[in-house]
């Protein structure tokens, strides 16, 4: 594995190079007019062109006025900038408070920038703040809390984070509301369901997903995230805490996220079809224990690059707080793997939000990664192609993923089509899915050892289709859910299994 850490980390380098080869010399001229005028992500004083300006020099005295706590400048030179700075949170600063503000004036919607009023166009009749979303200047590519708090005009509108429309008003976006320090999130679902194959009834809280998040004390441009899911035995299921390196280039320590597939670490409020496709993951994801990850641009705008080496132990090692071990197994697993995106028209993040709620912009973004995994019994290289897409009230998303199991020989692809549609913006939201998992049987004969983790891999197929109804903006939801799917147990003698499930589902998520 030294061996392949050691390339990778030489690669990382190579790629925080790129984005000034690319910029061929071009520099932050200008540094007090709100511009990034060297496209490289960055705006004024947050630029290292503009350290050395005299815009740029620290006024002296405390950070507690509007101008001051958004200017890019450690005026107090205490080691915290703008928002970050205790002193930004005195009365009467108001240049922090994001999207939290109130009712706007004379409209009854919620959710004005806070000390950015007066740069809002006139709003119509009818018109609530999302609907500035994409329009007016904005290009609708800064709409989840990784974009938003990174320091970076990920969009290229001149809007950086919490002046970015899409950072401000997007509900999904909560780094923005309020002061930007320490915040909390509950996410719960309920459900009544019935399963037309089993005849069985189940009535219970589904999910109840805690999370805290927000900038690291004292580290400019950084964001961290600590998820808690306690419906059952309460358990850290997610941890992710990321720095700036270099520039826009960011060095991020997580648990499980080191993978192609954004499924496993998407919430559950982000997924319209409630919960992950399970065969797009299970043979291709490892749940790694910790991950190491460098991510920036290649080209500022229109490609970026991530890249990751990690390892876990135990049968199930996608938790935080040690490894499970059975049947004697080490089952040690690492990898390592990269994927660039490709932002073809605006920007469709990984990270944002599949649910449509107010009509968006043409957003289309391509990634393609590849990865290579060594497990106990399982050893692979495997390829992940993810395309993005939503425009007006459309959306869709293609994945596919690849393998080709070294250890014992078979060939194994899984993927996934979603769709989906605003059918009464703010109101209701239709969509569906489609996919299949095939693998050929094993070139050679499997050890007792390896039966109850290889065996478990089985074909399958099936498709969701999830009636969404915004009962309260998008922070609460009722939505009717259909489910068809087929297993068939082949390598473990078992016969086929088959959920047919209709369920009706609320969720509540603050």
């Amino acid at each position: 594995m030294k061996n392949t850490i050691v390339p990778l980390f030489g690669l990382a380098l190579l790629c925080a190079e790129l984005p000034s080869a690319f910029a061929q010399d071009k520099k932050e001229e200008v540094c007090n007019d709100r511009k990034d005028d060297d496209g490289d992500g960055l705006v004024d004083c947050g630029d290292a062109d503009c350290f050395e300006s005299e815009a740029c020099k620290t006024s002296g005295g405390l950070e507690n006025t509007n101008e001051l706590c958004h200017d890019f400048i450690d005026n107090d030179d205490d080691g915290a900038v703008d928002c970050e700075d205790m002193d930004c949170n005195g009365p009467g600063v108001t240049a922090c408070q994001g999207s939290w503000k109130g009712a706007i004036e004379g409209t009854g919607a919620e959710g004005t920038g806070a000390g950015m009023s007066s740069d809002l166009p006139e709003l119509q009749e009818g018109m609530t703040v999302e609907d500035l979303i994409g329009r007016f200047g904005d290009i609708d590519g800064e709409r989840n809390d990784f974009v938003c708090s990174d320091g970076v005009d990920n969009d290229g509108d001149g809007a950086v984070d919490c002046a970015d429309h899409g950072c401000r008003f997007d509900p999904n976006v909560t780094v923005c509301r309020g002061m930007p320090g320490l915040r909390f999130s509950i996410v719960a679902n309920a459900y009544q369901a019935f399963d037309f194959e089993t005849e069985q009834s189940d009535t219970r809280f589904r999910r109840l997903q805690l999370r805290t998040f927000g900038p690291i004390p004292g580290i400019q441009d950084s964001f961290f995230i600590l998820s808690m899911l306690v419906e059952r035995t309460p358990r850290l299921t997610f941890a992710m805490f990321t720095m700036p390196i270099y520039r826009a280039h960011k060095i991020s320590l997580n648990s499980g996220g080191g993978g192609l597939s954004n499924a496993l670490v998407l919430s559950v409020h982000k997924n319209p079809l409630l919960d992950p496709a399970f065969y797009v993951y299970n043979a291709f994801e490892a749940g790694n224990g910790a991950a190491l990850e460098f991510t920036g641009p290649i080209v500022a705008g229109f490609m970026d690059y991530r890249m990751f080496v990690a390892g876990g132990g135990g049968r199930f090692n996608g938790n935080i707080g040690g490894r499970f071990l059975n049947f004697d197994q080490l089952n040690y697993a690492w990898g390592v793997g990269g994927q660039v995106a490709f932002y073809l028209a605006g920007r469709f993040d990984r990270w944002d939000s599949r649910y449509l709620y107010t009509e968006v912009p043409h957003g289309l973004t391509a990634y393609v990664g590849a990865r290579f995994d060594e497990r106990e019994f399982d050893r692979f290289p495997a390829v992940n192609v993810n395309v993005l897409w939503r425009w007006w009230i459309f959306e869709a998303s293609v994945e596919a993923y690849g393998k080709r199991e070294l250890a014992f020989g078979a060939w194994q692809a899984a993927f996934n089509v979603m769709a989906g549609v605003l059918i009464w913006p703010k109101h209701l939201f239709l969509a569906g899915d489609f996919g299949m998992f095939r693998a050929t049987e094993y070139d050679e004969v499997l050890p007792d050892a390896a039966q109850s983790e290889l065996t478990r891999v089985a074909d399958q197929e099936g498709f969701r289709v999830a009636l969404h109804w915004y009962i309260w903006r998008n922070n609460g939801l009722l939505s009717l859910f259909y489910r068809n799917e087929r297993s068939e147990r082949a390598l473990r003698n078992e016969p086929d299994r088959r959920t047919n499930e209709l369920r009706l589902e609320a969720q509540v998520r603050f």
